[in-house]
Formats: structure tokens, C-alpha cells, sequence
């Protein structure tokens, strides 16, 4: 069982201003709760016991959030000058571990269909054939600005790169499992997290699961307020 992630929290936020003005994104809140919770919450119940969270915008809010929280146990890793989500992560690995861990968008928000989408991803790494999963979203189910879409998947559901001119069927969802063994050749510092997934496609063990519930794509304060529209209408009913 997956007992470790990495939640990334150190982005600027810069689509979400000016509600990030003063707060990091992760800490924006949604449903009731602040964003990174119900991310945590999700970790805990697939049982995972330790998160590590990187910060850099607004650090000291984030430390101070998560110090409130007993589970799943947190460790904030500070970033004096942003990695990037692929140098984040190769940062983490001794805290990781050298098993399989998940890796959670710090804005990502999902409503789990008839399984849990973090068991759905473990059950679906082998890493005798894969290097990492992805959660992937149908892009004409996203009412949000996702351009042509991400990703394409082949009929063993192995991943490739949308086509120039392509408009590609899936969107990246801010979760994905990963064994240590995609981080195998990346260089040290900043670099992104597609780097790491461009070489597993290349070595064809990079694999997907599309998601069967609700994903919301969060990336300016528009998009948060058609999220809260649409909660608020499936607790009570109601549209507004």
C-alpha cells in the first residue's frame, strides 16, 4: 500500500489573482474547506500517513495551516527559489522514500466517482511495466480553458503527447503515481515534471486512468466560483 505523496503547494498562483494576492492558492478555500484539505483529506482515507508539501509563496501561512492538522503527518519543504514540479519532487525523494508515492497538484479538487481515483491509481501501477500513472480527465467534459487537450491513450493505455493540429481526447488532473524510477536521469535544480513523463512515454512506461467522477479545473477566480456554483447546487439543489 502507497503510505507516502507529494503535495505541490509553492506555486505564485498568478491566473488566481488577486486572491492570491496575499494567500497561497492551496489555501484558497472551496465547499467550506480550504483547497489543500480536501486533497489531505482524500490522501488519509487512501491511507497514506505522511504528506510532504513544498512551499515558497506565503511559506509561513502554509506552515501555520498545516501545523493544525494531526493527519495524514505533514513535513513542509521550503523552497527559497521554485524547483519546478519535477525538481520538487527529485528534492523530496529521501523523504519519499523508494517505493511508489502519489503526487497531488496543490489545486487539484476531484469528487471520486464509484471508487476512490487515488486507489483506482495504485491498483493500476505495475512498476515491473511502468514508471508512473496519471489521472486523465476527458477534455470535452472540462467547462474551463484547457486549450487542445493533453494526451492520447493507445489501447494498452499507454500514454502519448497530443499531435500538432490534434485534439487530443484527455487532460492532465493534478494526481499521478509514480515510482522513483521516473526520476532516473532528470537533472538536479528546476525542471518539470514533463520532462520526467516525455522520457517514461518514450520508454513506453508511462500509463494513464481516466477519471469516472468530478474534476474541476481551478485556474482563475472565475473557474473557483463556477466550482463553488456547482457544489453548492448538488448539496441543496439549488443554482445561483
Amino acid at each position: 500500500m502507497t503510505r507516502r505523496a507529494m503535495l505541490l503547494a509553492a506555486g505564485l498562483g498568478t491566473r488566481m489573482r488577486p486572491l492570491t494576492d496575499r494567500m497561497p492558492k492551496p489555501l484558497l478555500p472551496l465547499g467550506g474547506r480550504a483547497l489543500i484539505d480536501h486533497a489531505l483529506d482524500r490522501l488519509e482515507e487512501a491511507g497514506v500517513e505522511t504528506v510532504v508539501v513544498n512551499a515558497h509563496w506565503q511559506a509561513d501561512q502554509l506552515a501555520a495551516y498545516l501545523a493544525r492538522r494531526s493527519k495524514p503527518h505533514t513535513v513542509l519543504l521550503r523552497e527559497p527559489a521554485l524547483l519546478d514540479t519535477g525538481g520538487s519532487v527529485k528534492a523530496a525523494l529521501n523523504l519519499l522514500g523508494t517505493e511508489p508515492f502519489f503526487i497531488i497538484n496543490g489545486d487539484a479538487f476531484w469528487v471520486d466517482g464509484p471508487q476512490s481515483a487515488l486507489a483506482r491509481l495504485a491498483a493500476a501501477l505495475d512498476p515491473t511495466s511502468a514508471d508512473g500513472v496519471l489521472l486523465v480527465q476527458r477534455t470535452f467534459q472540462v467547462d474551463a480553458d484547457v486549450g487542445f487537450g493533453d494526451f492520447a491513450l493507445d489501447a494498452w493505455g499507454k500514454l502519448r503527447r497530443r499531435r500538432e493540429r490534434e485534439v487530443a481526447p484527455y487532460v492532465y488532473a493534478g494526481l499521478q503515481i509514480v515510482s522513483p524510477t521516473l526520476l532516473v536521469g532528470t537533472p538536479d535544480g528546476r525542471f518539470s515534471m514533463n520532462q520526467a513523463w516525455d522520457a517514461a512515454i518514450g520508454r513506453g512506461r508511462l500509463g494513464a486512468v481516466v477519471h469516472d467522477g468530478l474534476w474541476f479545473h481551478l485556474s482563475t477566480p472565475a473557474d473557483l466560483s463556477k466550482a463553488e456554483s456547482i457544489l453548492q447546487a448538488r448539496l441543496t439543489g439549488e443554482t445561483r
